[in-house]
C-alpha cells in the first residue's frame, strides 16, 4: 500500500513533498515508512509524524516505550518520542553525505514494546541547486596545429557539479565565433563533457590565438552556470597523428588487486619519424581526480597499472580515457577510453546488527514468543552477498525471517529456568562465496522464573526420637523443603496442620519455626502416657499462586527410666506381708512369689528380686527372676512357736541410673498350713467381732458336701460308661469337668485316639475332704509358675486303683525330698508322649534305678495303666501300705511342688493331698 502525504511547509520552502510508503507485515511485526525532505532543511523543519502516518495511539507512545533503535540513530534527523513527530535536527548538505550518488537515503529504526512492533523509516534527501558548476581551472589552455583539419575535436577540462539529478550539470557553452562549436556528450555514468570541435581551418600567420568564455550550465530551477577563460594557440602543423589500435578497451580486474597490477599496456602508432613519430601516453584532461588516484599511466610505454585500492563495493566500473601525443612540433594527440570491470570478490564478511534485544524471557512463555530482531547485510554481490544464517547450539531458541534480511529470533519450545536460567544465543551468518566468510553475533538471554516447582521435602516421612522428660520449649528436629524456583517462589514457609492428639491440637505438643522448619516440644513428654504421636507440615512458598507439599512427622517418645518398680504382691498390711512356713517343708518349698511391675519399657523394666536383709542364716532362696521365694534347706527340728523371719526383698530394674523399691515379707514358721491359716486369720480378723464364724470350718463343711455331691456323680458315670471300662475311665480322666462327665463320656468315641503324655500332666498341692467312700472332688490350681494363677476344676477318680492311690495320697502325704521332686521333674520333661517308654528316655532310665533298689515299679499297674501306657500311668506315685513303711521305689519321694507337710497327727482329721491331671483337647 503506497500512500502520498503532502505537508505544507512554510519554514524553508514553499511545499514540501512527502512521500510515504508503508509495508504491514502481521506475521513479522515490521513495517516501513518513507519521507523525503530538501536538503538544507533549516533545524526544526517537519518531516513527518511517525506515529500518526502509522496510525498509532499517541496516549500508548510512553507506554510502550516508543523508541529509537540506537543503531540507527542520525545527528540531521530527530524524533519526538512524546508524540512520534520527525523533524529536522541539523542542516544537511546532500553532497556531503552521498557525495554523487543518484539516491541519497537516511534510514531510521523505531520500535515499540508490549507487544514488540519495528517500523523502517527512510528518509529520502531530495537535492536542491545549491552548488553552480565549476571547472578545475579559470583559465583553460588549447593546443591546435595550425593544420589541423576541420572537423577534429580537442576534448576539453569538464566542470563539476556535485548537485545531482536535474540539478546537475546539464550543458556547456561557448562564446559564438567562426573557428569552433562545442559538442557536448554524455559518458556511460551519465556526466557530461564538452568536444571543441574545429569547423574551419586555422591560420597561424592570421591569428596566433583565440579567446573564449567557456559556460558550464546545470539543469536546476532557475539554471546555475560556471565560466572559466579558453585560450586556443594555434601552433605549427605536424602531419600524423598517433593511432590507437581501437577506440575502446574493456579490461577486467579483480577488486583489492594489489598496487602495481598490470591493467593494460596501450599501443599507439604514428607514421612520422623522429620526434614527431615518438609518442607520449597521459590521461586525458576530463578523466576525474579520482580515477587518477586508483590507476596510474607510464608515458612511454602507455602501461597502466593499478595505484590505489580499489574497491568493488565503491564502483564496479571505471572510465580512463588516454590521450597520445607525439613529440613532434604541433602534434595532434589522438584518444581512446579505457572501460576497467571491477570483479567482485569476497572480502566482505556478512554484519549482523542487532535491533533490539529482550532482556529477559518467562520461563513460561509460549513457543513463538519474540526474543531479539537482528538485520543482516554484505557488502559483497551476488553469491558472494547471499547469506546463510544459523543458531548456534542446542538451544530452544530459532530464526524466523521477517523482512528482506531481517531475522525474529523466537522460542523454540517451553522454557524451564530451573534447568538453565540464561542462555547465550550465538548467531552466525555465512555467505556463499569462495572461500566463505562468516561473522558471528551473541547475546544473552535470561530466563525469568516462575513459581511452578511445588516446594519438596527432602524425607516423606520424618522419625523424631525424643527422650521423655525433655525440657518444653526444647529443640527436637528439623523439616527441611528445596524450591528450585528463586526469588519469592522459593521462598519456604512451614506450618503445622491442626489435628488432635489425645483430644487436644497438636500445636499444644510441637511447634515449627515458620522459616527454618526447627520443630520445638511445648511440652515434657511422658512416655508411660504417651508414646508417639504423628502430624503433618506443611512447606507452602511465596509465589502467586501459592505451591504446597506436606510430609509426616512421627515423634516417638524414648523411655527413661523414671519410674520405680512398684510391688504387687505379696501385700500385706503396713507395709509387711505376713507368709507361713510349714516347719516340715522340705528344701524348695515354695513360700511366696513376689510380683512387681515397672510402667517403663526395655531395660527399663526389666526387674531382678534379691534378699536385702533376714537372710543372714541362708535358709531361703529368691529367684532373680521370677521372685519365687524357697526355702534352701529343711527347718530346724527344734520347735519354737515364735519363730519367725523378717525379710526385705528388693526389685531393681536395669535402668541407668538403676531404680529400686523393697517388700517386707515377714515368714511365719508353722506346724500346719491350718495352723498358719489360723495364724493369719487371727492377725486379719484382730478387729473382727468375737463372735464371728470359724472360716476353717466353713471350708471343711463345703469341701465335704461338694465330695459327697462329687461321690454320687461318679457312680451314675461308672453304670453308664461300663461297655468300654478301659476307655471310659481315660475319658473321664481327661474330660474338662467333672459334674459334667455324662457329656465328658458322650465324647467317648473322640477321646480314644488320644493319647496322654507327662507334659499334660502338672502336679500342685491342694487340700481336700476324704469322705468315707474314697471318692474326693478336688479343687485344683493350675498355673504355669506355682502359685501364680487359680482356676477350680474337679476331676473324676472311679476305680479302685485310683481310690487306692488316694488312700496312699491321705497316707503318705509328704515324704518326699527337694532331690526326688526335681529327679520327678526332669522325667516328665523327658517323656516321649506317646505313650510307652524307650531306652534313654526318663521313664526307662528311672524304672532302671528302681530296680537297682529291688523293687519293681510296675507291681502295682493294671489294666488301666498298661492300657494309658506304662511311662504315663507307672509315673504317678504307687501305693504304699497305710502302716508307714516307705517302698524303695523312687516314686515313694515325689515331692509334689507346693504341697504342704501334714504331720502324722493330723491323718484322722481326714485332710489328705491330691495331684491333679491336666489333659488338654489338642493332647
Amino acid at each position: 500500500m503506497y500512500l502520498f502525504l503532502f505537508y505544507p511547509s512554510a519554514l524553508v520552502f514553499p511545499a514540501m513533498i512527502v512521500l510515504l510508503v508503508a509495508l504491514c507485515f502481521t506475521d513479522g511485526a515490521l513495517s516501513q515508512i518513507r519521507y523525503s525532505v530538501p536538503e538544507e532543511a533549516e533545524h526544526g523543519t517537519l518531516v513527518g509524524n511517525i506515529a500518526e502516518d502509522l496510525g498509532l495511539d499517541l496516549t500508548k507512545l510512553a507506554s510502550r516505550r516508543f523508541q529509537l533503535v540506537p543503531s540507527s540513530r542520525t545527528p540531521y534527523l530527530e524524533v519526538n518520542l512524546e508524540n512520534g513527530v520527525l523533524f529536522v535536527n541539523e542542516k544537511i548538505d546532500r553532497e556531503q553525505i552521498c557525495k554523487q550518488s543518484a539516491s541519497c537515503q537516511l534510514n531510521m529504526e523505531v520500535f515499540l514494546e508490549n507487544p514488540l512492533e519495528l517500523f523502517r523509516v527512510e528518509i529520502e534527501v531530495v537535492d536542491i541547486n545549491d552548488n553552480p558548476p565549476s571547472f578545475p581551472e579559470t583559465d583553460l589552455t588549447v593546443e591546435i596545429s595550425e593544420s589541423a583539419t576541420p572537423g577534429t575535436r580537442f576534448p576539453l577540462e569538464s566542470a563539476f557539479d556535485p548537485d545531482v539529478g536535474s540539478n546537475a550539470l546539464r550543458t556547456y557553452d561557448i562564446t559564438t565565433n567562426n573557428y569552433f562549436y562545442l559538442d557536448v556528450q554524455t559518458q556511460t555514468d551519465g556526466n557530461k563533457f564538452a568536444e571543441l570541435v574545429l569547423e574551419k581551418p586555422l591560420d597561424r600567420e592570421q591569428q596566433a590565438e583565440h579567446r573564449y568564455v567557456l559556460t558550464a550550465v546545470d539543469g536546476g530551477q532557475p539554471p546555475r552556470t560556471g565560466t572559466a577563460l579558453l585560450v586556443v594557440k594555434v601552433l605549427d602543423s605536424n602531419d600524423n597523428v598517433p593511432v590507437f589500435e581501437q577506440p575502446v578497451y574493456t579490461v577486467s580486474l579483480s577488486e583489492n588487486a594489489p598496487v602495481g597490477t598490470l591493467i593494460i599496456q596501450l599501443n599507439a602508432t604514428d607514421l612520422d619519424e623522429g620526434l614527431n613519430g615518438e609518442i607520449v601516453y597521459s590521461f586525458s584532461n576530463h578523466i576525474s581526480s579520482h580515477v587518477k588516484e586508483l590507476f596510474s599511466i607510464d608515458p612511454r610505454t602507455g602501461r597502466i597499472e593499478v595505484r590505489g585500492e580499489v574497491d568493488f563495493e565503491e564502483s564496479s566500473l571505471y572510465q580512463i580515457f588516454i590521450q597520445a601525443k607525439d613529440l613532434g612540433p604541433n602534434a595532434v594527440p589522438a584518444h581512446c577510453k579505457v572501460l576497467v570491470k571491477v570483479a567482485d570478490m569476497n572480502d566482505n564478511a556478512p554484519e549482523i546488527t542487532f535491533s533490539t534485544v529482550t532482556e529477559s524471557v518467562s520461563e513460561k512463555a509460549t513457543p513463538g514468543t519474540v526474543i531479539a530482531l537482528l538485520s543482516l547485510t554484505d557488502r559483497d554481490a551476488e553469491e558472494n552477498g547471499q547469506i546463510h544464517v544459523e543458531i548456534l547450539g542446542d538451544v530452544p531458541f530459532k530464526l524466523k525471517s521477517s523482512f528482506r534480511n531481517y531475522f525474529t529470533i523466537v522460542t523454540d519450545g517451553f522454557l524451564n529456568r530451573e534447568l538453565a536460567d540464561s542462555y547465550s544465543v550465538t548467531v552466525v551468518a555465512r555467505d556463499k562465496g569462495t572461500p566463505s566468510l562468516a561473522s558471528s553475533k551473541s547475546i544473552r538471554v535470561q530466563v525469568s522464573d516462575e513459581n511452578d516447582n511445588v516446594p519438596t521435602f527432602t524425607q516423606s516421612v520424618y522419625d523424631v526420637y525424643v527422650t521423655e522428660n525433655n525440657v518444653p520449649g526444647s529443640y527436637i528436629h528439623a523439616v527441611m523443603a528445596l524450591d528450585p524456583d528463586i526469588g519469592q517462589n522459593a521462598l519456604i514457609s512451614y506450618s503445622i496442620l491442626e489435628c488432635d492428639i489425645q483430644d487436644m491440637s497438636v500445636k499444644t505438643y510441637v511447634s515449627i519455626n515458620e522459616e527454618t522448619g526447627y520443630l520445638y516440644a511445648l511440652r515434657s513428654f511422658d512416655y508411660e502416657q504417651l508414646k508417639d504421636f504423628t502430624f503433618l507440615v506443611r512447606a507452602k512458598d511465596s509465589g502467586a499462586p501459592e505451591l504446597s507439599s506436606n510430609a509426616t512427622v512421627k515423634v516417638i517418645i524414648v523411655d527413661q527410666n523414671d519410674n520405680a518398680p512398684l510391688v504387687l504382691a505379696p501385700l500385706g498390711k503396713n507395709g509387711s506381708a505376713r507368709e507361713p512356713l510349714p516347719r516340715s517343708a522340705e528344701p524348695g518349698y515354695l513360700v511366696t512369689r513376689v510380683v512387681a511391675m515397672d510402667a517403663d519399657d526395655g531395660e527399663n523394666a526389666r526387674l531382678s528380686y534379691s534378699i536385702q536383709r533376714g537372710n543372714e542364716n541362708g535358709m531361703f532362696r529368691l529367684d532373680w527372676r521370677t521372685g519365687e521365694l524357697r526355702t534352701a534347706r529343711r527347718m530346724s527340728a527344734k520347735r519354737d512357736p515364735h519363730q519367725q523371719y523378717d525379710l526385705v526383698i528388693e526389685v531393681r530394674d536395669h535402668g541407668q541410673p538403676p531404680l529400686s523399691s523393697s517388700a517386707s515379707v515377714l515368714v511365719m514358721v508353722v506346724d500346719s498350713m491350718a495352723e498358719g491359716r489360723g495364724v493369719g486369720d487371727k492377725v486379719g480378723t484382730s478387729k473382727t467381732k468375737d463372735g464371728a464364724l470359724d472360716l476353717t470350718l466353713i471350708l471343711i463343711i463345703a469341701l465335704g458336701s461338694v465330695s459327697f455331691i462329687f461321690l454320687l456323680v461318679m457312680i451314675v458315670l461308672a453304670v453308664r460308661c461300663q461297655k468300654d471300662k478301659k476307655l471310659n475311665i481315660y475319658t473321664c480322666l481327661t474330660s474338662d469337668c467333672c459334674l459334667g462327665c455324662s457329656s465328658c463320656c458322650s465324647r467317648q468315641g473322640r477321646s480314644r485316639k488320644k493319647k496322654l503324655s507327662k507334659a499334660d500332666i502338672m502336679l500342685v498341692q491342694s487340700n481336700i475332704n476324704v469322705s468315707g467312700s474314697g471318692t474326693a472332688q478336688v479343687p485344683v490350681e493350675e498355673s504355669g509358675s506355682f502359685g501364680s494363677h487359680h482356676q477350680n476344676q474337679n476331676y473324676c477318680y472311679q476305680t479302685k486303683h485310683q481310690r487306692t492311690e488316694l488312700s496312699y495320697l491321705v497316707e503318705r502325704p509328704r515324704r518326699v525330698n527337694s532331690s526326688a521332686f526335681q529327679e520327678a521333674d526332669l522325667v516328665s520333661s523327658k517323656d516321649s508322649g506317646h505313650g510307652d517308654s524307650e531306652q534313654g528316655d526318663s521313664d526307662h532310665d528311672a524304672t532302671n534305678r528302681g530296680h537297682s533298689s529291688g523293687a519293681d515299679l510296675f507291681s502295682n499297674c493294671t489294666e488301666e495303666c498298661k492300657a494309658l501306657g506304662h511311662s504315663d500311668r507307672c509315673w504317678m506315685p504307687s501305693f504304699v501300705p497305710s502302716d508307714g513303711r516307705q517302698g524303695l521305689d523312687y516314686r515313694s519321694n515325689l515331692h509334689v511342688p507346693g504341697m504342704d507337710s501334714v504331720p502324722d497327727t493330723e491323718r484322722g482329721r481326714g485332710f489328705a493331698s491330691s495331684f491333679r491331671v491336666d489333659i488338654p483337647e489338642t493332647a
